[in-house]
Formats: structure tokens, C-alpha cells, sequence
């Protein structure tokens, strides 16, 4: 098969189309013919030297994936050679083939095509654990996501939406904030000329946000908390602002907040399976519904995966950026 593979860390020129051994499912796992991936920003940071494979992993970048299933391994029930999925991966959606546990596999929804359902697992794994599992985000509560334009701030609008919360957003043009808007958010808010606190206190009558899901990190860190309502959760999903940060535990004791930081790629199998699960379980009818669905912003041939992560590292697109194999 060919993959993308990474001779050593660099730019986006580091990523080279090139040959590469066929993976084997083991016990429990599939192996899937690849129709497309995505980029997230964990690619990026593997690309450059940050953020190794887990142990086992694949080498190759993508953390999700489409395309059907072209073998099935030992002890595996409930897939067969030909269904079409998508996946949750610890690493190796760049590729023509990938194995994967069977319990990170999700039926293609009703209603999407197979090229755009590799822009859903990654998202909405993530959105869903962090802002509905973890901060057990209500009706009527009010949500703050940081990067409302991105593939997890798009899905997080839509999600919050469809289970009545209000939500918040902050992005840095009006473009952005116009398409958050189209997609349900309720509060706009240009982080180039506005202060994020003191807009959502406004919007809010004075609480703040009950839930907050942020991509920034240290930067962010002591305003996230100042945002907060009592009783607030604030959920860290990135480090693109910094990793260190300081923080007045007066605040957050006076608000008795909670603050949680988590990661996906890093999970064991058993807890990556508990999550697709429950996606598949909460998620997956509101696809079939159209009342949630994936945001792409444009597809570039896989092979010229490069090109897509100049896109992404640029953040002039909305939603997700699809890699396409030829198959």
C-alpha cells in the first residue's frame, strides 16, 4: 500500500506519499480499505516532533478514518468484509489500509456520504466525551467553545444545540463567526476585538458560561475560569495558547468550578470503545436525523497531504480538511 510517511520531523514537506507495509488485523481488530481521513491539529504536532504514536500505534499520522472494511480479524462479531464505517484511530488514517479495534468502528450514518463521514469520528469523539460526558452539559445551561469555526467547535455548536443548551463562540473574523451563527450559536464573539469575559457575562446576565470547552490552554487558563458560572466546568482539549499557565484557586473555590483537561489518542482501547459507544448511541441518530452533520471545508488528494496541513496551520478554513486516497 502507500502511506504518509514521516522521514524526520519538519514542515508540511515532510510528509511524503511513499510506500509502506500493509497492516495485519490482529485479534479484535479490522482492517479497513481507506476512502479518506482528516487533519487534525494532533497531525500537525506529530509532523513536527510533538506528539509521538502511542505505544503499538501505527506510525503513520491520522487519528480518523472512512472506508470499508476489507478483512475482518479473529474474534471479531458484528462487522463484515464490505461494510462501510469510520473509525477512530490511534494513529495511521493517512494510508490506504488501517487496522483498527473493532470497538472504535461506527456504521457510515444515514444520510452521509462515505468521503464525509472520516470528517466525524475524531469531533465528535471529542466533543461528546468532554462536553457531555465529563461536564454533563444541560438544557438550558449555556456552553463557551473556544474556536467556534474549527472541526470541534462546528460539531460542539451543533451538538449543544440539538440538546437545547445556549452556546457561545469565539473566533477571529466575521466569515467564521457569521457560519457559527448559521450553524445555531447564539453569543459571537470576535477574540481579536472583543474580551471574551466580559461578553459572556453580558450575554448572560452577569453568571457566565456553565460549560467551557477550551483548545487554547495557558492562555486562556485564568480568563476561562473568570467566564465560568458557579458551579462552572471548564474542559481543556489543547495546548495552542501554551502549557503553562497560573491560576487563583480563590476563584475557583469561590465558584466551586471544576476544571478537567483530557486527551483521546492516549486512551486504552477499552476506554476509546466506551466512548464510540456512546456516540454511537447519542450521535448517531441525530446524523440519521439531519439535525447534526459534518462540516467540510474542502478535500485535497491524500498523497498531497502537505498541501491540506498548510491549510489547516493557516486557519483560514471552517470545519474539517479531508485527505482523498484514489480508491
Amino acid at each position: 500500500m502507500h502511506a504518509i510517511t514521516i522521514t524526520e520531523p519538519g514542515g508540511p514537506e515532510a510528509l511524503v506519499w511513499a510506500e509502506a507495509p500493509d497492516p495485519v488485523p490482529g485479534e479484535g481488530e479490522v482492517l479497513v480499505e481507506v476512502t479518506a481521513s482528516a487533519v487534525n491539529r494532533a497531525d500537525i504536532m506529530q509532523r513536527q516532533g510533538f506528539y509521538d504514536p502511542p505505544p503499538g500505534a501505527s506510525p503513520h499520522p491520522g487519528l480518523e478514518c472512512s472506508g470499508r472494511i476489507a478483512a475482518v480479524g479473529t474474534g471479531v462479531t458484528g462487522w463484515s468484509v464490505g461494510d462501510e464505517v469510520c473509525a477512530l484511530l490511534a494513529g495511521g488514517g493517512y494510508a490506504e489500509k488501517v487496522a483498527v479495534p473493532a470497538g472504535q468502528l461506527l456504521p457510515v450514518p444515514e444520510g452521509i456520504d462515505l468521503k464525509r463521514a472520516a470528517a466525524l469520528p475524531e469531533v465528535v469523539c471529542t466533543v461528546w466525551s468532554n462536553v457531555f460526558m465529563v461536564s454533563h452539559l444541560r438544557p438550558g445551561e449555556t456552553l463557551l467553545v473556544h474556536g467556534g469555526s474549527s472541526g470541534i467547535g462546528t460539531m460542539a455548536i451543533q451538538l449543544a444545540k440539538a440538546v437545547g443548551a445556549v452556546v457561545a463562540v469565539t473566533a477571529g473574523t466575521a466569515e467564521k463567526l457569521e457560519r457559527c451563527a448559521e450553524l445555531g450559536a447564539d453569543i459571537l464573539i470576535n477574540y481579536r476585538e472583543q474580551d471574551f469575559v466580559a461578553e459572556v457575562k453580558e450575554a448572560t446576565g452577569g453568571a457566565g458560561a456553565d460549560v467551557i470547552l477550551d483548545n487554547m490552554g495557558a492562555k486562556y487558563l485564568d480568563r476561562n475560569v473568570r467566564a465560568l458560572a458557579v458551579n462552572g466546568r471548564l474542559a481543556i482539549i489543547g495546548m495552542q495558547g501554551g502549557r503553562k499557565g497560573e491560576l487563583d484557586i480563590g476563584t475557583l473555590l469561590a465558584k466551586r468550578a471544576a476544571v478537567s483537561a483530557t486527551s483521546l489518542r492516549a486512551r486504552s482501547p477499552e476506554e476509546k470503545a466506551a466512548i464510540v459507544a456512546a456516540v454511537r448511541e447519542h450521535v448517531w441518530p441525530l446524523l440519521a436525523g439531519g439535525h447534526v452533520r459534518p462540516i467540510v471545508d474542502r478535500e485535497l488528494p491524500m498523497s498531497d497531504a502537505g498541501a491540506a496541513h498548510r491549510v489547516v496551520e493557516e486557519s483560514g478554513h471552517i470545519g474539517k480538511v479531508l485527505l482523498v486516497t484514489s480508491s
